[in-house]
């Protein structure tokens, strides 16, 4: 479970104030206040606009649980520790096989070196670990100009994008 505290919010690669409240569980959800609840809890629950799962970084995404997360205004992924690469794959399989348009938010063990490639991966939002410096996040999520394998922010790869630049020119 990843520690509440007054964690950085960055979403859509700017620092925004975080609305939601990570729960232990759903009796310690505060009243009136938008609530990210684990994954049972959040199942178990009405399912509103004003509640959101947390997985943990082993949860197996399955068909019928990507069906089930669709309907939720954003899905949290917990980084247990910031060599626990689970939540990569997790992130993945909601963008690109399930299609997950909502906000994907890392929670957890994140740190600076780990949010390009969390972008990569299809996280848009990051809740970064206190000790974390805000202006070097940003600066982060830009390391790269360019990649050469393939991600959600861009499907192709960069032997296939230079292909088709070089042809550009040439009359068929």
């Amino acid at each position: 479970m990843p520690e509440q505290t007054s964690r950085p919010l960055i979403a859509d690669r700017r620092v925004v104030t975080d609305e939601w409240v990570l729960c232990e569980d759903a009796t310690q959800r505060p009243e009136g206040q938008p609530a990210l609840l684990p994954l049972a809890d959040w199942q178990a629950s009405s399912k509103g606009d004003d509640v959101a799962p947390w997985l943990p970084s082993d949860t197996e995404m399955t068909d019928a649980l990507a069906r089930e997360l669709d309907a939720a205004p954003l899905v949290a992924i917990d980084f247990p520790k910031f060599t626990d690469g689970r939540g990569y794959s997790i992130a993945r399989l909601l963008r690109e096989r399930h299609g997950y348009q909502g906000q994907i938010r890392a929670i957890g063990d994140v740190l600076i070196d780990q949010l390009f490639y969390m972008s990569r991966c299809g996280f848009d939002a990051f809740s970064l670990r206190e000790d974390q410096i805000v202006e070097d996040a940003l600066n982060a999520l830009s390391t790269f100009s360019r990649s050469y394998q393939p991600g959600t922010d861009d499907p192709e790869p960069l032997f296939r994008r230079r292909l088709r630049e070089a042809h550009k020119g040439e009359v068929a």
